[in-house]
């Protein structure tokens, strides 16, 4: 199996059924959501975005993944944690986590991490990484509605909560539109796809490339 996952020509959102400053943020990191939109070269954050850090910092650096997504899982755990600490802790980076779905189950995952809790979005997310093996039909599962019911109960939710997300239409057209306004602004091919300041990094999916480019662009090069 690859570690580079191809973006699907068509996005499927939907599984088959069966105001504080900046520093005040949740155990994990989640700053609460914005008031209003940041509006930059190439880019708009708005308050919909899942997003860490200092909204006025110098970097914005905008992540697209996609739950399934096995090379995604492998930068949550070897790249994040440092950059996490070095550059969003310090308010020197202001990230942004945004979803590419591959295929249905990406989009379920979506949804699912958005019913939890703001606070829990990345927790949730992580976990999703970690236990792909439990859910992902990349790895030969086949019940992947039960493996993600799995990871929704260990943070609280019923199945009849699991279902009624899962159903709920509403945050359709918002994850459509965040992979169709990625795929036609900047290209995108593949996950993880990094975006600095508004242009996308090649290349830039370990921590040694990441930081360098980090670097470079808070030093206004």
């Amino acid at each position: 199996m690859s570690r580079k996952t191809i973006i699907a020509t068509a996005v499927i959102v939907v599984i088959a059924a069966a105001g504080l400053a900046w520093h005040v943020m949740s155990k994990d990191g989640a700053t609460p959501a914005l008031a209003a939109d940041i509006k930059g070269a190439n880019y708009t954050i708005t308050p919909q975005d899942m997003t860490m850090g200092n909204p006025k910092a110098k970097v914005v650096l905008i992540e697209y993944a996609a739950p399934r997504c096995p090379h995604c899982a492998h930068f949550n755990e070897e790249a994040f944690p440092p950059l996490k600490k070095n550059y969003i802790d310090t308010g020197k980076v202001f990230y942004v986590f945004r979803v590419l779905p591959l295929a249905a189950a990406d989009g379920a995952a979506e949804k699912l991490a958005r019913c939890q809790s703001r606070t829990n979005y990345f927790p949730f997310m992580d976990r999703l990484f970690r236990t792909q093996k439990e859910w992902d039909d990349m790895y030969g599962v086949t019940d992947v509605r039960g493996g993600l019911l799995k990871q929704a109960k260990a943070f609280g939710m019923t199945e009849k909560q699991f279902d009624t997300c899962i159903a709920d239409t509403k945050q359709d057209a918002f994850i459509n539109k965040v992979a169709q306004d990625g795929a036609t602004r900047y290209g995108l091919s593949s996950t993880p796809s990094l975006v600095i300041n508004g242009k996308l990094v090649p290349d830039a999916a370990e921590y040694a490339p990441l930081s360098k480019a980090l670097d470079a662009a808070l030093a206004g090069k």
